[in-house]
């Protein structure tokens, strides 16, 4: 046997979110990003979905209080340098997440930045949550946001905003701003003005940062938006400043984007596989009897 190689311990990033049995979004899309990212990725679930490249056609929720003993167990031993959620599942849910990041130190108030991907509605625009959801995701979680990251569907569901035009993307997020997270991020790619590319909005309350990037004629984008708010939390994590983060994610992101493929009959995933050195397909790899490799 080969000696045994010990490293450092890499920055520790939790998704609070529900799986995707397909692999493209949710939990899966998360961890993906993160080991991409270089950063070690824990989870807690929020549900379990029954869903293909096609669409969703189970939804099956974990009891809060399970979701919440996720979170706290984790922080409680193996510690946490950021985290993200994804879909919550109903304002139980959201209720839990926002009580246990308050007892273990996560967003507002605490050491660990909080990156709210608010999951509210599907790829065609269809709302996912209850109001009552909605109200729980403005008025627990929101505050506690180190960044907010919705697309343009989301702003509608959140604040009754319609963007059509850059102009209505800049009012958007001086709206949201007003609901708490120290920075919001109004994500572009839903924008019909914008062609060729794709422009995302950060705002601190005080300071715009538009951040363009190339538009893909693609319908490979399943688990983008979790991806890209996974890539800021890493960056968060690694230290960096939240527009640097942000930038950070961006970029992953583009070429998550650029590099997405086709899988079963409907929407395709973004693919973290650019990040990833391919040493599997380096000669000396290729056809490796176990024993070889010890």
């Amino acid at each position: 046997m080969g000696e045994a190689t010990i490293g450092v311990t890499p920055p520790r990033v939790m998704t609070i979110a529900g799986t995707d049995s397909g692999g493209g979004a949710g939990v899966a899309a998360d961890l993906r990003a993160f080991a991409a990212c270089g950063v070690h990725g824990c989870l807690a679930v929020t549900a379990v979905t029954v869903q293909n490249s096609v669409g969703v056609s189970g939804v099956h929720t974990v009891p809060p209080e399970t979701v919440a003993a996720q979170i706290e167990t984790v922080a409680g031993d193996i510690g946490l340098d950021a985290v993200k959620t994804g879909m919550l599942a109903g304002s139980a849910i959201i209720e839990a997440v926002a009580a246990a990041c308050e007892r273990v130190g996560i967003g507002a108030g605490g050491r660990t930045p909080l990156v709210i991907d608010p999951v509210a509605a599907s790829m065609h625009g269809d709302q996912l949550l209850a109001d009552e959801a909605l109200e729980a995701f403005r008025a627990l979680l929101f505050p506690r946001a180190t960044v907010i990251t919705p697309n343009l569907d989301e702003v509608r569901l959140l604040i009754g905003i319609d963007v059509h035009d850059r102009a209505a993307q800049y009012e958007a997020a001086k709206v949201l701003h007003g609901l708490g997270p120290r920075h919001v991020l109004v994500k572009g790619g839903h924008l019909s003005e914008d062609v060729d590319g794709c422009v995302d909005l950060l705002y601190d309350g005080h300071t715009f940062t538009e951040l363009p990037g190339p538009r893909f004629d693609t319908g490979n984008t399943h688990g983008g938006g979790d991806s890209m708010a996974a890539a800021i939390a890493s960056g968060l994590a690694r230290g960096m400043a939240v527009p640097d983060a942000v930038a950070f994610g961006k970029r992953y992101i583009v070429e998550a984007v650029r590099h997405s493929y086709p899988l079963g009959a409907g929407h395709g995933p973004v693919s973290p596989l650019w990040a990833v050195r391919p040493w599997w397909d380096e000669p000396q790899h290729a056809g490796l009897a176990p024993s070889t490799l010890q």
